[in-house]
């Protein structure tokens, strides 16, 4: 039975995440900022597993990086232990106003990007000496490269889709999975504001079954849906002086 630690765990393609494995048996400890709707997950998937005894719920905002140490070991021992850890929270705040306001640029790379990393080193220390387990972030095609719609958003999940990298190739000898999710534009609550007309947009429940399946299967970078690997590698190798014109 998989011990699964899930942060951000309100997001929509979380929780799908968290179905599928609480329909296998797993014990999961939900973990978010928003309480009251952290609980209604929990009774959700409580319901969905036969029992609310293997799912824990932790109210915890992922900007407190002073408190990301007692996290971890609060999880872990709510689990006995742990095998998958799934990183997940994000915003996507309005490009054009982070470019007039600095603070709330701040907050974007932080939320996106540097909370997730360090998140995820804070976690590292805890499995690591088991030699076993997977830590996941939910990154973004929108990291692959950088462009004028999303550029800030864009660059926080360049940043983690790069820790990871150099995170997995630390601690390859520890036995440690270490996993980028990117998922294409997804029809959640976070995109819903954002969405352009004749956009099509992922439906979340066969993102999570691409995650899932591609951790099962020791992925460590995982593209959902699988076309957008493909995508953006055309978008990447579209060459500078091309790429200026676009309306991208």
């Amino acid at each position: 039975m998989n011990r699964i630690v899930i942060v951000g765990a309100t997001s929509r393609i979380a929780e799908c995440c968290a179905r599928r494995w609480a329909s296998r048996g797993a014990k999961l400890c939900l973990i978010a900022r928003d309480h009251d709707r952290l609980n209604r997950v929990r009774a959700d998937l409580s319901v969905r597993a036969g029992g609310a005894d293997g799912i824990g719920a932790l109210p915890f905002d992922a900007l407190e990086c002073g408190r990301y140490t007692e996290l971890v070991r609060t999880a872990h021992d709510f689990l006995g232990g742990i095998d998958i850890v799934l990183i997940a929270h994000g915003d996507m705040l309005p490009q054009s106003e982070c470019e007039q306001n600095l603070d709330l640029l701040r907050t974007s790379l932080a939320v996106n990007g540097t909370s997730a990393v360090m998140l995820a080193e804070a976690f590292a220390m805890q499995m690591a000496p088991t030699g076993r387990g997977v830590i996941s972030i939910i990154g973004s095609v929108a990291g692959d490269r950088g462009r004028r719609s999303n550029y800030v958003y864009g660059a926080a999940k360049a940043l983690v889709a790069r820790y990871l990298e150099g995170m997995r190739h630390r601690l390859a000898p520890h036995g440690l999975q270490i996993v980028v999710i990117k998922p294409g534009p997804t029809a959640t609550p976070m995109t819903a504001t954002y969405a352009q007309p004749g956009v099509r947009l992922a439906d979340p429940e066969q993102v999570a079954a691409t995650i899932v399946d591609g951790i099962d299967r020791g992925r460590t970078t995982i593209y959902a849906p699988g076309i957008w690997r493909w995508i953006m590698l055309v978008i990447r190798h579209i060459p500078e002086r091309i790429f200026l014109k676009l309306s991208l």
